[in-house]
């Protein structure tokens, strides 16, 4: 039997399905797909999978739909949403229903990988070092549960954003930290205006952190951020 994680795909577009299912397959997921939300369903109570990927807009059965039925069946399924529509109500509705992540389409995949694999690890165990409170970071002492930064018995108390993109940081140091993993763990979300927004907490980090001359945040172009710490 396949270690591999197991992933439902359901979308009705044959081509832009196929692809999908190939792109995920490389990246060495065991992909099912599913060609309608009626398919979809009969598939899902056929098997077990880590995580189902929902298009929204579908005949038979659409999508919010199937993710509701999905969670009646099994409430902790994680799911993920498909959609081409960028309205408010729809988002929530996903939300309300128990969505894990929502994408729009068109998307990049590279991005939906990423989305992926977060949503995986918040639901494995694997998630318990993001929940770490205690970190060294160089000269600095950092307490995430009290959001406290401390420096030569200073502390400087950091917002709730704040925090959670230092301890994501921490969690990475000295490697990468994927711009995608913070938007989705963080701003539940990877638009260009969430983007910027967490550039500029990124700039506050930097601020606090120059105290210590071997500690900085170094922008990798295109990928995400590392900590650098000179041990």
């Amino acid at each position: 039997m396949s270690d591999k994680q197991r992933l439902l795909l359901v979308e009705d577009d044959p081509s832009f399905g196929s692809v999908l299912k190939d792109y995920l397959v490389i990246n060495d997921f065991d992909v099912t797909h599913a060609i309608d939300g009626e398919d979809g369903l009969t598939k899902f109570k056929e098997s077990d999978y880590d995580l189902c990927i929902l298009d929204v807009m579908m005949p038979k059965k659409d999508g919010f739909t199937l993710g509701k039925e999905i969670k009646e069946l099994k409430g902790e399924q994680p799911i993920i949403f498909l959609t081409a529509k960028n309205m408010r109500e729809d988002v929530l509705n996903g939300y309300k229903i128990g969505a894990d992540d929502y994408v729009l389409k068109p998307f990049d995949s590279e991005v939906l990988l990423y989305k992926i694999k977060a949503v995986l690890q918040r639901n494995s165990g694997e998630d318990e070092k993001f929940e770490q409170d205690d970190f060294k970071i160089g000269k600095f002492n950092f307490n995430a549960k009290l959001r406290q930064l401390i420096y030569d018995g200073k502390s400087q108390k950091l917002s709730p954003k704040e925090n959670e993109l230092l301890r994501l940081l921490a969690v990475y140091k000295n490697d990468l930290m994927p711009r995608e993993i913070a938007l989705t763990r963080i701003w539940h979300d990877d638009n260009y205006f969430t983007s910027r927004s967490m550039d500029v907490y990124i700039a506050k980090l930097r601020k606090y952190l120059k105290q210590d001359a071997a500690v900085e945040i170094v922008n990798i172009h295109g990928e995400g951020f590392r900590l650098l710490v000179q041990e």
